[in-house]
């Protein structure tokens, strides 16, 4: 029988939190594993035994696209447990097995103003080609206008009519995202990047983990662009605060 692709097997390792199933968490070496959700303890319980006990409370998960990129696999999900939460996983391999994973969950919002739900839209990547082509340009937009702040420079990356938004708090069009990101907050701006952590992406599809605030509040960004003939044409995203470091359950960083 052929192996499973990664891809697959990060599919088969999520949808286990609903159906109780032990055999794909067999891809995560836990002796290994880090865990970089900070309200997860460490160590404390089986992923085997944690997803059993999870399975019993009628979960429902759903992965609405996947992606894979190197050693990494980066999925985008819908959990609907006791609330119903966007979220982007990301999870980190060496060699055939799972050794560390990241996530960004937020509350599901919306629809937004144009219509768009938080996961609507393309799943599968294309232009495969075009990955590290894509991944610089997205990398070069978050530098040169979230991080540094070079709004007037939005019209280099994205068309004013052709740009798809995802994000359940503003609607489609250049001028809307930039409206959001010129927002003010008491002294400063309502969303602030700092830093960009990973970019990760396959073909069509690029994810960025980055760093900053949301209304004065430490905030982690997951932001997926879809591009397209050069442009970015789509935006799903999640936002989440980070609770302050003495309420972390391990000491391995968000990020």
């Amino acid at each position: 029988m052929e192996p499973q692709s990664r891809k697959h097997q990060i599919c088969a390792l999520l949808k286990s939190i609903e159906t109780g199933d032990p055999e794909p968490v067999a891809v995560v070496n836990q002796a290994k594993y880090i865990q970089h959700n900070p309200q997860t303890q460490e160590g404390s319980e089986g992923l085997e035994a944690l997803f059993k006990r999870l399975s019993k409370t009628s979960p429902r998960v759903n992965i609405v696209r996947a992606f894979e990129d190197g050693d990494y696999v980066f999925a985008h999900t819908e959990y609907d447990f006791a609330n119903s939460n966007i979220g982007f996983e990301v999870f980190r391999y060496e060699g055939d097995r799972v050794v560390e994973h990241w996530d960004n969950i937020q509350r599901r919002q919306g629809p937004n103003a144009s219509g768009h739900t938080m996961v609507d839209g393309p799943a599968q990547a294309s232009d495969q080609a075009l990955t590290e082509t894509n991944r610089e340009r997205v990398r070069s937009f978050v530098d040169e206008v979230l991080i540094k702040r070079k709004l007037e420079k939005m019209g280099n990356y994205l068309a004013e009519a052709g740009f798809t938004q995802h994000d359940p708090m503003f609607g489609d069009g250049l001028s809307a995202y930039r409206q959001a990101l010129e927002a003010r907050c008491g002294e400063g701006f309502a969303i602030t990047y700092h830093r960009t952590h990973r970019v990760l992406a396959e073909g069509s599809f690029v994810l960025v983990v980055s760093e900053g605030s949301r209304d004065g509040v430490h905030t982690s960004f997951y932001d997926l662009f879809r591009i397209d003939g050069g442009r970015l044409a789509e935006r799903w995203n999640t936002v989440e605060a980070i609770p302050p470091r003495s309420e972390w359950k391990n000491d391995n960083g968000k990020f």
